[in-house]
């Protein structure tokens, strides 16, 4: 897992959840994970496309798309 249990509850506080199941921060951190393993994934396809060996913001913001 690349995300933190601390910081999905943390999200959940902050957009007014007052209790988080156990269950519930698996889920969201198995989903976080993979939409970022995906999205980095195109990122660093994007950048060799472009024959460059790093990856920029406009990779990241068009993996998005």
């Amino acid at each position: 897992m690349y995300i933190k249990n601390s910081t999905v509850k943390r999200i959940f506080k902050d957009v007014g959840a007052d209790r988080v199941s156990s269950e519930a921060v698996r889920a969201f951190e198995t989903m976080v994970d993979k939409i970022a393993f995906e999205a980095a994934k195109k990122s660093v396809n994007l950048s060799k496309h472009a024959k460059r060996k790093t990856v920029y913001e406009s990779d990241v913001e068009l993996a998005f798309r």
